[in-house]
């Protein structure tokens, strides 16, 4: 990784240039310290280089430029993809994808990754990306984590990245007006909130308008937006058994004041939980099993209002 005075000195390419290109054409996506500094990688250095070499000796001005090359990056990309599937099974073709995207992202490539990942939705599809795929890749990256093979900082951009795609598909999928809506959300202090967002998104692609608040959510101004937006599903999800009595506290408090909730209580906290004050609410199904869960709860029928 370098510095932006590195590169400047590298490329020959002034500071200023650096910044303009990257702010006004969004040529590269330098990474940042905490400090807010930009950090270059391989790649974005190679890609600047390139750059230089269109703007330089070829005459073409910078926004084309970009075009040009995020283009390239991009047929480079599939083309890669095409070659390395052969004549495998799909088994194989999932994995071969995995693969390369988890290498893209693990070396913060990450125009590359998305180029891989816009290809594979649109050879494999909504379901088979998300859960053959791309949840794979944030296990394999929680795993690597866990091990010492992934830094702190790769784990944090590859679930960056892979999260921020889930999220662009709440305003993809119709809304149907006459099922509940649904508020989901982490308690405070549970930052762990991808089968959470998976989940979400299910009941989202079935036509629930969800309100989504992520990770590590406190209860402050959550009673006011189930009464303001006339919330009717309530879904959480904790990864230890230790969070299940708080969250089955909070289950309490809101079904005092809104006694007509349903609530979905899940993650590997309540899976493993010996009991729960709530064990009717609480999801046990495997995702591959959502879809008859949701036609079998009795929550969603004709009218869709409780």
């Amino acid at each position: 990784m370098y510095s932006i005075k590195k590169v400047a000195e590298m490329l020959n390419i002034p500071s200023v240039t650096l910044r303009a290109w990257e702010n006004r054409y969004l040529a590269v996506d330098p990474m940042r310290t905490e400090s807010g500094y930009r950090v270059y990688s391989e790649e974005n250095i190679e890609d600047l280089r390139w750059l230089k070499e269109q703007v330089e000796d070829h005459d073409i001005n910078i926004s084309q430029a970009v075009r040009m090359l995020k283009a390239r990056k991009e047929e480079k990309s599939r083309v890669q993809y095409v070659s390395d599937l052969g004549q495998g099974t799909t088994t194989d073709a999932y994995q071969n994808m995995r693969d390369q995207i988890f290498q893209k992202l693990f070396h913060f490539q990450g125009e590359q990754a998305n180029a891989l990942i816009d290809f594979g939705f649109s050879m494999y599809g909504y379901d088979a990306m998300l859960h053959h795929i791309l949840v794979p890749v944030l296990v394999r990256v929680g795993d690597e984590w866990e091990e010492g093979k992934a830094s702190v900082a790769q784990e944090h951009y590859m679930t960056g990245v892979i999260s921020q795609r889930f999220y662009q598909f709440f305003h993809v999928f119709p809304i149907n007006t006459h099922l509940p809506k649904a508020l989901s959300f982490c308690p405070e202090g549970e930052y762990h909130h991808v089968g959470l967002l998976l989940f979400s998104l299910f009941l989202r692609k079935n036509g629930l308008e969800v309100l989504y608040l992520g990770a590590s959510t406190p209860m402050d101004g959550v009673m006011q937006i189930i009464a303001d937006q006339d919330i009717q599903m309530v879904c959480m999800a904790v990864t230890n058994v230790t969070q299940v009595p708080d969250c089955d506290a909070l289950v309490t408090q809101m079904t005092e004041r809104y006694p007509n909730l349903i609530f979905v209580l899940g993650g590997k906290g309540y899976e493993n939980a010996g009991s729960t004050t709530y064990p009717k609410w609480v999801m046990t199904e495997p995702s591959e099993q959502w879809q008859d869960w949701f036609i079998q709860s009795g929550h969603f029928g004709a009218n869709g209002r409780h």
